[in-house]
């Protein structure tokens, strides 16, 4: 089931709702009621988008190298 993000057009309010895949049930703002919602992107999307990925070697072996364990370098 996804988590979504809303705002209420109505009175400004932002939440997130989890919803079933495939549910026709509309969303409806928990401080007013409003049912005039606009999707807004998840906080946690957009600093995930945003992070930069780490240079913290995998253990031995998780890297996939085609010559084996042990024989890739991070290079600086």
């Amino acid at each position: 089931m996804p988590l979504r993000d809303y705002t209420c057009d109505a009175c400004g309010h932002r939440f997130e709702k989890l919803e079933r895949t495939g549910s026709r049930a509309r969303a409806r703002c928990p401080e007013c009621g409003g049912t005039k919602l606009m999707k807004a992107f998840s906080s946690f999307a957009v600093a995930a988008a945003t992070s930069t990925p780490s240079r913290t070697p995998a253990p031995c072996g998780d890297c996939g190298h085609p010559n084996g364990p042990g024989s890739s370098a991070i290079e600086a």
